[in-house]
């Protein structure tokens, strides 16, 4: 069931059973959910109706998956659980068109080939995927399968015929006569081309007419047979050959889509180099890794798993993963990915997860399930099509019949006039015109390092008004560092950070840690090691320690309370000052750079959101030090891109007053709420969407935050964004959209790429239609043959939709100015 049409049968099928409550098919994942009254109908009689549709069921106690590269639709999944569903020891099944695969739950001890075979009967072939391998469809070119032969030999067969009754009718000798029609040479050909083009055609047309659904199968073969019946051979050649065209045509199109998939699939080695305990080394499947094992990684190759690095260092092209084209330097502890490349170096990488539960292969499982729920345009395009085909079947055989029985007209011509509008009452252009637009934006985004989780969450990004922004982690990088060193009294820069890092090395706190960390990157402790005893943490304070004998003092300013003067201090001249002083001297000082650490460093300080840290001894500070969660460099670029998009961007914080308004003003944004506890948060989603929406309605909020402390935010918004999800399983599993990377520039990427997703398929719907509606209104007057409504109406039209929808794969991340990359870090550069 990979198609409205194969849905629409099964759920007429169904609802004849009394009792039968609701029927919901998911035709991504081909599966039927049935609500019904068991005391009015039981599981094995919905079973059988489903199977009466031409569909089988699987029951599973294991899961078998296969390669059907044929099916590249909706009808062709559709068929295909129909098949399946008559087939014995089979459960549930899903089918996916995109990457041409089913997957059963069937019976244990089921042979895999039974159920090839049952899917071969209903006219596609299928491989099983043995020990779990990741395979999209098939890589045999279409042109080379058994149907592009066909139609080449029914094609080539028909151009004989062409020519015999059209242009040489002298070699065009009459065979004989059947029921007072005489049959000529070419006759028999075109009814040749139609057995040789035509039978793919009947025979999934035999499926659709069991399951009494409309879908263009059953059109198809219907205008076919009438065709020939009606001693209109030639018309149902062209029909047959013309129509299988379009298929393959169609089918090369799914290919391209499914390339992206494919390449997704192809980042995972086949191989991993494991280091056994006694050293030695053995090459064996990737598959066959398990949790704990040891692998060996050199220059040029990818990492075969999930894991964390045990020994070596090496940048790592992480761009498979997380979008980054810019290398990650990975050294012991650090976490790595599946399928990244090593750019240089070693690394012996500790496996953490099995190759099927790797983060890339849950990207892929996760882009291929991102087609299962519907958008609100397919589930348009659904009840469109429902009644469109109908009516304009009606209208088919209307035509045919009415205009020769009222008044004499001709039938042969009115018969022709009904069979175009048969062709043009198949909505196959206009069916796919949504899905394989949210197919080839969802693969687009995934390679640039952008997980969205369905087509719904596609169009809900570019229909969204308001975008919510959490500040910690999202704005800012999350963790806290360094920003400004002041020497004082003659100390200079590296000796502030070389003594307050000496006394906090043994302290816990984050600002502790965030000042060692610094400190260490800018080699502050390089120039020799101080002595320290005596440590201890003073509770909200600081800490007190003993360097190299003297009692020295790091913390908040109130330490320093009755301890040393901070009212009347001197700014160290040459030390490399970040800060600059904003006094000069003081009347009854004759030295240069006097400071009021209280009333003119603290405040500057605490107003650009940062945290004050007075490094000193009992005869006085010797410096001050701030340390803050520093905004990313793309933040402010990031916002003003999403606001020349006509974005409204809201910054939601729990954090204080004073730092809130501090990050917003450095990166642009003119609104923000800070203090919210998670409830309030949850308020403010309501208010954006009720001041964005109108009388009747609220607008669309979509919220990024980190995934984790902000999810029942992210939950309530219509569009939760995740940032940095990669490696993180709940981020994963529970954002709507799921930036990989930490990296903002994808905010914007994800907005463009959304609205050009929702231009395209309005692009499609609209021209899918009107050009139908040109056709049928061309059909009566004789302007439109049943070849321009194939070409057209059919082949063309579905290329033109598929063309349309892989423009998106070309919307690529814009790289901003100013900012340069270094290592896994980015670095603003100003002038």
């Amino acid at each position: 069931m990979d198609c409205p049409s194969c849905a629409g049968k099964v759920t007429n099928s169904v609802e004849r059973l009394s009792g039968i409550d609701g029927i919901e098919p998911r035709v991504t994942s081909g599966r039927l959910i049935v609500e019904y009254d068991p005391t009015q109908t039981s599981d094995a009689e919905i079973r059988e109706r489903v199977r009466a549709a031409g569909y089988e069921i699987v029951d599973s106690a294991s899961e078998l998956t296969l390669s059907v590269p044929d099916m590249d639709c909706a009808s062709c999944a559709s068929k295909v659980e129909n098949a399946l569903e008559s087939a014995d020891s089979v459960g549930e099944i899903e089918t996916r068109p995109t990457s041409g695969r089913v997957t059963v739950s069937v019976a244990d001890g089921t042979d895999p080939e039974s159920v090839a075979d049952a899917i071969g009967a209903a006219g596609y072939d299928a491989t099983p995927i043995q020990d779990g391998t990741e395979v999209v469809a098939d890589e045999q070119p279409v042109w080379q399968s058994r149907r592009a032969i066909g139609t080449a030999v029914g094609a080539a067969v028909v151009t004989v015929g062409m020519a015999l009754e059209f242009v040489l009718p002298a070699l065009d000798p009459t065979l004989g006569t059947v029921a007072g029609r005489s049959y000529e040479l070419s006759h028999l050909l075109f009814i040749l081309a139609v057995v040789v083009a035509g039978t793919p055609i009947l025979r999934n047309g035999y499926y659709s007419a069991r399951n009494r659904s409309l879908d263009i199968d059953f059109l198809m073969s219907i205008g076919i047979v009438a065709s020939v019946a009606a001693h209109h051979p030639f018309e149902g050649a062209m029909l047959a050959v013309l129509f299988s065209v379009a298929e393959l045509l169609e089918r090369f199109s799914m290919d391209r889509a499914r390339d992206s998939l494919r390449e997704l699939m192809d980042l995972s080695p086949e191989t991993a180099t494991v280091k056994r305990a006694d050293g030695s080394e053995e090459t064996i499947p990737a598959d066959d890794l398990a949790v704990g094992d040891t692998v060996v990684v050199r220059p040029g190759e990818k990492i075969p798993a999930d894991g964390v690095v045990r020994e070596g260092s090496s940048a790592i092209d992480q761009s498979p993963i997380t979008g980054e084209s810019v290398p990650a330097d990975k050294a012991a502890g650090d976490e790595v990915f599946a399928g990244t490349i090593l750019e240089s170096g070693y690394l012996e990488v500790e496996v953490e997860s099995e190759a099927d539960e790797s983060t890339i292969a849950r990207i892929v499982r996760m882009v291929e399930d991102a087609e299962r729920e519907k958008t609100e345009r397919e589930q348009f395009v659904d009840r469109f099509a429902s009644v469109y085909t109908p009516l304009v079947v009606v209208g088919a055989v209307a035509a045919a019949v009415l205009p020769p029985v009222l008044v004499g007209a001709s039938w042969s011509y009115w018969f022709l006039v009904g069979l175009t509008l048969l062709v043009i009452a198949c909505p196959c252009a206009f069916v796919i015109s949504t899905p394989v637009s949210v197919v080839s934006g969802i693969t687009s985004a995934a390679r640039n390092g952008v997980l969205i989780k369905g087509g719904k969450h596609l169009e809900a990004v570019g229909a969204s008004d308001v975008l919510a922004v959490d500040k910690t982690g999202t704005l800012t990088m999350g963790e806290l560092s360094v920003t400004d060193v002041i020497g004082l009294e003659g100390a200079t820069e590296t000796e502030v950070l070389r003594r307050a890092s000496a006394a906090e090395r043994r302290s816990e706190h984050p600002i502790g840690q965030a000042i060692v960390g610094y400190a260490d990157e800018q080699g502050a402790v390089a120039g020799g090691e101080h002595t320290v005893s005596n440590f201890e943490a003073l509770t909200g304070k600081g800490v007190r320690a003993e360097i190299d004998g003297t009692t020295h003092y790091v913390g908040k300013p109130d330490l320093f309370d009755g301890l040393a003067n901070l009212e009347h201090v001197h700014r160290t001249t040459d030390g490399g000052t970040t800060l600059e002083s904003p006094g000069g001297g003081r009347p009854h000082c004759e030295r240069e750079g006097c400071l009021d650490v209280l009333s003119e460093v603290v405040p500057d300080l605490e107003a650009e959101g940062k945290t004050v840290v007075i490094v000193g001894t009992e005869d006085g500070p010797i410096g001050v030090i701030g340390v803050a969660d520093r905004v990313r460099p793309e933040a402010e670029w990031a916002v003003s891109s999403l606001q020349a998009q006509g974005i409204r961007v809201v910054m939601l914080t729990g954090d204080n007053e004073g730092t809130a308004r501090a990050i917003a003003d450095e990166v642009g944004i003119g609104e923000y709420h800070a203090e919210l506890l998670p409830d309030e948060k949850l308020e403010w989603i309501d208010r954006l969407a009720d001041d964005h929406g109108g009388t009747d309605e609220t607008g669309r909020v979509a919220m990024v935050g980190d995934g984790i402390n902000d999810a029942p935010a992210l939950a309530t918004a219509d569009v939760g964004i995740a940032m940095g999800a990669a490696g993180t399983d709940t981020a994963l599993e529970t954002a709507d959209v799921a930036l990989m990377g930490d990296d903002l520039t994808r905010l914007p990427y994800l907005f463009t790429l959304s609205g050009k997703a929702n231009s395209v398929i309005r692009q499609n719907i609209w021209s899918s239609l009107a050009v139908k509606a040109v056709l049928a209104a061309g059909a009566p007057f004789g302007i439109v043959t049943v070849i321009h409504a194939v070409v057209i109406g059919d082949m063309g039209m579905s290329l033109g939709v598929t063309g349309n929808a892989m423009r998106l794969a070309n919307v690529e991340p814009e790289t901003p100015p100013g900012i340069e990359h270094e290592g896994n870090t980015r670095v603003e550069t100003r002038p």
